[in-house]
């Protein structure tokens, strides 16, 4: 994998992937960016609920269940002082469809925090308490 982050302006960056998709990153005014795009952190939160929601569809429709659809929200809370790492995050899944129990919904959720989900598992190491939670909707 590999990626390619290039300065424009100010704290505004373009970020390119291998697979050659784009996004702005950007900072907040008080920091002398313009709002234009995410920021940093906030994009490795979204890269760790796309993993995981990503595992939890792919394990439930493997186990024959009919997803319809799958929202992850992610929260989490960073340390006060540099480096602000993220200090807790919590994962809570909403998941509908059919043939679905609560006990596939939280297998396939803790299939993905303990087994296969790469950002989970690394910001686990790293320190961060990352907790699971779901409801079926």
């Amino acid at each position: 994998m590999e990626a390619n982050i290039t300065w424009k302006e100010a704290v505004t960056f373009t970020a390119r992937s291998g697979s050659g998709h784009e996004i702005t990153i950007d900072g907040p005014p008080e920091s002398g960016g313009r709002n234009a795009g995410m920021r940093p952190m906030e994009l490795m939160l979204l890269g760790l609920g796309g993993c995981a929601a990503f595992d939890v569809v792919h394990i439930l429709r493997k186990g024959r269940a009919a997803v319809s659809s799958c929202e992850a929200r992610v929260t989490a809370r960073r340390a006060e002082s540099d480096p602000k790492v993220f200090t807790d995050i919590h994962l809570h899944f909403t998941v509908a469809g059919e043939n679905l129990t609560a006990k596939k919904v939280a297998r396939a959720v803790g299939l993905s925090a303990d087994k296969y989900c790469s950002a989970s598992i690394m910001l686990r190491r790293a320190g961060a308490a990352v907790t699971h939670g779901f409801e079926l909707a």
